[in-house]
């Protein structure tokens, strides 16, 4: 368990959950769907042989979060059918009787006494589709690993009925350590007891000198954040620089989720065309859409808003597991009433924001993002809640996803929407999934801090169109 993983369990309380998910709705094969899908494929789970790491990974201390010996330990007593579930919808379900049903079930904590995770079968939608929503403890695996890992139950083709729950496929990351045989005659020789441990220490001297070199690093480039906040360098964006605003107050248990699907190809074209980037104007869309909400609410800051950005800091093909995670800060300048100067502006703080991270080693990047965003903990003193400035305003996310459609036992996946954590402070999280040249927007916020879901997701769309005009 690495320091990141502690945060998340330190973090969790009864209304700061810390937990992320996905919901993907299915849909039926145009030939031979069969009826009892799920009756069978329940009975079928019933007898999963071997459940592996990291879902048969538990705390050893369940009822001490915050334990500094805190560890996953296995689970000898694994019981599928409390980790797997069955839903249905009054039959025919909606989009919105979907979503209420997501939002409720996303709203429950974890139970820590057993592997945090949970799967749900939900049925009864309109058109015969089927919905799994999936949640997992983001202390256990962060939002790409899970993604990736969920993904492997799914398969490139129509055809494929076989593939097992990904709890039952056995790991692929090198770095999942699983207990060895001490005969394995593959296994590393261990050395002699009489063996020189001057390699071993000289290993250990680079190891420490690489750590506290990435630490200057980071200190440098975070000094470098705090200068330039203090001249006219607006686009970069530093700590505590966000305005007060609806969304940064304390929360409530209670969850509303809400969906969006774009084609990439039109976002590609806005981004070409302005020289950003996707993220560039997956940001846009978002500030449009808060513009929009907060103004309607008379809540609009006169400062833009903030938002941190988390970065992946592993290699194009890493497997994944446990928490890589950086981030950065930008701009979503809702302060400009022009869209298409608001994209400017997001594009030109993007840019600074990462250049803070350029020549920076992967350990470097995670403790300046750690120093970046440590002045979040004080919205978490019950006290201090929505009367300092935020760190920043919003969690703005994005999860790479399959390239190609996807499909379970036969049936298509529409859509991967992922579904996020608001906490203390930070009432709203938008997180996007890219599947099959489409994006999926997951909005994710306190029921009470933030009713108007839905209309941040429709508000999305339309700012869409408002920014191809412009």
């Amino acid at each position: 368990m690495n320091a990141l993983d502690r945060v998340f369990l330190a973090g969790e309380t009864r209304e700061s959950m810390m937990h992320v998910g996905a919901l993907i709705p299915f849909s039926p094969p145009t030939e031979g769907a069969r009826d009892h899908l799920l009756r069978s494929l329940i009975e079928e789970l019933k007898q999963t042989p071997k459940v592996y790491a990291p879902w048969n990974l538990k705390l050893r201390f369940p009822e001490m979060l915050k334990n500094p010996l805190q560890a996953w330990v296995e689970d000898t007593e694994f019981d599928v059918d409390y980790h797997v579930r069955r839903s249905a919808l009054p039959s025919p379900g909606d989009e919105r009787e979907l979503g209420i049903l997501v939002s409720r079930l996303h709203s429950h904590q974890i139970d820590f006494h057993r592997p945090p995770w949970e799967v749900h079968f939900i049925e009864g939608l309109e058109g015969g589709r089927f919905a799994i929503y999936f949640k997992v403890h983001h202390s256990l695996v962060d939002g790409y690993t899970g993604m990736k890992l969920m993904m492997r139950s799914l398969s490139h083709t129509a055809d494929e009925h076989d593939t097992p729950m990904f709890f039952s496929l056995p790991p692929q990351s090198s770095e999942t350590r699983q207990p060895r045989d001490a005969r394995d005659e593959d296994a590393p020789a261990r050395p002699d007891d009489g063996e020189d441990s001057a390699t071993t220490f000289e290993s250990l001297l680079s190891s420490t000198n690489a750590q506290l070199g990435a630490t200057r690093d980071a200190v440098r480039a975070l000094m470098n954040v705090l200068r330039r906040s203090r001249t006219n360098d607006s686009a970069l964006v530093s700590p505590l620089q966000a305005p007060k605003s609806v969304i940064n107050r304390k929360i409530s248990r209670n969850r509303r989720f809400a969906t969006q699907q774009f084609q990439q190809a039109d976002l590609r074209k806005i981004a070409k065309s302005t020289g950003g980037t996707l993220n560039d104007v997956v940001l846009a869309l978002c500030s449009a859409a808060l513009r929009r909400l907060l103004r309607e609410q008379d809540a609009l800051p006169e400062e833009t808003l903030t938002a941190m950005i988390p970065v992946n800091v592993r290699p194009k093909d890493d497997p994944g597991g446990g928490n890589a995670v950086g981030a950065i800060l930008a701009s979503l300048a809702t302060d400009i009433e022009d869209p298409r100067a608001r994209l400017r502006a997001i594009i030109a703080s993007t840019r600074r924001a990462k250049e803070q991270l350029q020549g920076l080693s992967k350990s470097a990047i995670m403790q300046y993002s750690s120093m970046l965003l440590s002045p979040m903990m004080l919205s978490q003193i019950p006290s201090v809640v929505g009367r300092v400035r935020p760190a920043f305003n919003v969690v703005v996310s994005n999860v790479p996803g399959a390239e190609e459609p996807l499909y379970f036992r036969g049936w298509r996946a529409e859509a991967l929407y992922p579904v996020s954590i608001p906490f203390h402070g930070y009432g709203l999280n938008i997180t996007v999934n890219s599947y099959a040249g489409t994006l999926n927007f997951g909005f994710t916020g306190c029921r009470d801090t933030l009713p108007h879901m839905q209309r941040l997701a429709v508000y999305s769309g339309e700012a869409l169109a408002e920014l191809e005009g412009a």
